[in-house]
């Protein structure tokens, strides 16, 4: 079976006001137009989606598709969208003016809970992501966890892995809403955080990828987004 792509964050916008937030007079109803083409899992360009109405229907697993083949299209798929949005306001996020990783979790933010087995020790945001981005890479860069050959096979636990990576881009997410969310309106690109975040919430819910506790930081636009 191909390794497909998707991608929906540059095809779908939705106002902000969805989530009772303000909006920027001047909204787009689209996002970026740097869209990924070609899907690093195979090298091979994928179909875009042109035609959406509803992105409960898209995060389901497509009839005949291999559930950790959409796992990881997925993933990767969110990784290039919430890099790229913490990009427009990476050079607001610095460690003077994030000198702690503010995403809203229960327990502190820390390199040891993120990445590592060391002993923990705080960071400022722009580290924090620094060293995600790092790890993630590592992730999708060993063959064994995320396999580019059609033939080889996942890992049994790949969805463990998947949801490791999910949580942590998570409060990059939440970082990005708790710290920075006026900058994004200012720049206009609210409509394009505000779909791929809907996109990943629903993602997560669908496959069960992360713990609902983890989703209280932004409780309330989680709630609506999940509202029948």
């Amino acid at each position: 079976m191909s390794r497909m792509q998707i991608s929906v964050c540059t095809t779908l916008s939705r106002d902000m006001s969805f989530f009772g937030l303000p909006s920027s007079p001047n909204q787009q109803t689209t996002g970026p137009a740097n869209k990924r083409n070609v899907n690093p899992l195979s090298g091979s360009q994928g179909p875009e989606l042109e035609k959406v109405t509803s992105l409960s229907d898209v995060v389901k697993l497509p009839l005949g598709e291999d559930v950790n083949e959409w796992l990881a299209i997925n993933t990767v798929d969110f990784c290039s969208h919430i890099t790229a949005l913490y990009n427009t306001v990476g050079e607001f996020c610095t460690p003077i003016t994030c000198p702690n990783m503010d995403a809203g979790s229960t327990d502190e933010d820390t390199l040891a809970d993120a990445f590592t087995t060391f002993l923990p020790r705080t960071v400022s945001a722009p580290e924090y992501v620094e060293h995600l981005t790092d790890w993630i890479d590592t992730q999708m860069g060993d063959e064994t966890i995320f396999p580019r050959k059609p033939e080889a096979p996942f890992p049994p636990d790949f969805k463990d892995f998947v949801k490791r990576i999910l949580k942590r881009l998570y409060r990059v997410f939440a970082h990005i809403y708790r710290s920075h969310y006026q900058k994004i309106v200012c720049l206009e690109m609210e409509p394009h955080l505000n779909t791929c975040f809907e996109h990943f919430v629903l993602f997560v819910t669908e496959f069960q990828l992360v713990d609902k506790i983890e989703l209280d930081a932004l409780k309330e636009l989680v709630e609506k987004i999940l509202a029948p």
